[in-house]
């Protein structure tokens, strides 16, 4: 099944795909890769998630708030790319966890992004290399933010 239709199966709305906030390009393709900067949780209103894991957020919101990071990151291949059936594989993700210096679970909370991308990729190509870390703060305040790399057609 296509990675299109795939979401449409699984009824899931993709926000709007975010503009940059600084001095930096959402994407930007090299040959067969697309690089994805930092994404953040964006809401389907537009709006961001906020909180940190461990103090006002617990483990739970917090994959939540990275699946709805896949969904953004999701938001912008499909804008630049005109549909997600061009993504070939998840190469690298890069999970930061905005959270209290003794959470210990980052990898659980990036897991909420990681089984969003194989529910649409399926384990071939959906799951890639991954790192996922913590952090002091993220801008705006954002539970999480992920970069990725994809190979595309």
């Amino acid at each position: 099944m296509s990675a299109d239709a795939k979401i449409k199966e699984l009824g899931l709305e993709l926000p709007p795909a975010p503009a940059p906030m600084g001095v930096y390009k959402p994407i930007v393709f090299d040959g067969k890769f697309a690089y994805l900067s930092g994404h953040g949780p964006v809401l389907p209103d537009g709006s961001l998630m906020s909180g940190r894991v461990g103090d006002d957020l617990d483990l739970e919101t917090g994959a939540q708030s990275a699946r709805q990071v896949g969904l953004t990151i999701l938001a912008t291949l499909r804008a630049y790319l005109g549909s997600l059936d061009r993504v070939r594989r998840v190469i690298k993700v890069l999970g930061m966890v905005n959270c209290t210096a003794d959470f210990p679970d980052h990898p659980k909370v990036i897991n909420g992004c990681s089984e969003l991308f194989v529910q649409i990729w399926g384990e071939e190509n959906g799951i890639g290399a991954r790192s996922a870390v913590g952090m002091g703060s993220l801008p705006g305040n954002i539970p999480t933010e992920i970069e990725a790399i994809f190979e595309i057609t």
